[in-house]
C-alpha cells in the first residue's frame, strides 16, 4: 500500500529551479530555452519539460544521452547554488516529520518529476530517510506512468501526495485518493497548507486512505 509522495512543493521548495534547468540547457545547447518556450511546454516532469524543449529547438526527439548530459549539467547547478553557505531550501518540517512517522509502519515512496540524480540531491538537502524510495523522471514517462511503477504488484488502497493541479490530474488518471498541500490545487480532496504539523499530515492520509 504505498502511500506516494511528490518534492517540490509538497515536502519543501528549491527557488529559481526553472532558472537553473534554462541554465543547464543553454550550456549544452549553447543558448537557454527561453520563458516563452518553457511556458509553452504541457509536461511536467524534467523529462517531458527537457524533450519538448529539445523538439522545439532542434525538431528532433530527445535521446537518453541528451537527457544524461542535462541532468548532469543540471545536478551540478543546484550542488553549487544550493549550499549552506549560498542559498537554502525551505523544507516543510511538519510534512517531513509526518512523512517519516508514516514510514515507519507504512511503505512510502517520492514519487517526483525531477530527474532521478537531481531528485536523490534535493531528498539528501531536505534530510529525507535514504530508505524511504525514490522514484525520478524517466524518458518516455508521464508523471502517471511513474506512480504506476511505485504501485505495481502493491495492494492497495494508495494515495498520492502533491501541490499542483498535474499532480491531482496523475491521481486522478489512475482512480487514486489525493491530499493536496497548499493553496494551488482547489477541489473536494483534502488539502494541507504546508506549515502543517505532522499529526495533520498523518489523520488527513489515515482520513483519505
Amino acid at each position: 500500500m504505498p502511500i506516494c509522495f511528490d518534492l517540490d512543493g509538497t515536502l519543501g521548495h528549491f527557488s529559481s529551479g526553472f532558472v537553473l534547468l534554462r541554465e543547464a540547457l543553454g550550456e549544452i545547447w549553447g543558448q537557454m530555452p527561453t520563458l516563452e518556450e518553457l511556458r509553452l511546454c504541457r509536461g511536467s516532469t524534467d523529462w517531458e519539460i527537457v524533450a519538448e524543449l529539445h523538439q522545439m529547438r532542434f525538431g528532433r526527439n530527445l535521446d537518453e544521452t541528451g537527457y544524461s548530459a542535462y541532468e548532469t549539467a543540471c545536478v551540478a547547478r543546484f550542488r553549487k547554488v544550493f549550499t549552506p553557505e549560498a542559498r537554502a531550501a525551505v523544507g516543510y518540517e511538519g510534512i517531513l516529520l509526518g512523512m517519516h512517522r508514516l514510514a515507519a509502519t507504512r511503505r512510502v515512496w517520492i514519487v517526483s518529476g525531477n530527474a532521478p540524480e537531481l531528485l536523490a540531491f534535493k531528498a539528501d538537502v531536505l534530510g529525507i530517510d535514504a530508505a524511504i524510495p525514490r522514484l525520478g523522471s524517466l524518458p518516455r514517462h508521464d508523471r502517471k506512468d511513474l506512480l504506476q511503477r511505485a504501485l505495481r504488484g502493491c495492494p492497495g488502497p494508495h494515495l498520492y501526495l502533491g501541490d499542483r493541479p498535474h499532480d491531482l490530474a496523475a491521481a486522478q488518471a489512475l482512480g487514486l485518493p489525493f491530499v493536496g498541500i497548499g493553496g494551488e490545487v482547489p477541489g473536494d480532496h483534502r488539502n494541507l497548507p504546508s506549515d502543517a504539523g505532522a499529526e495533520h499530515l498523518i489523520a488527513a492520509v489515515e482520513a483519505a486512505l
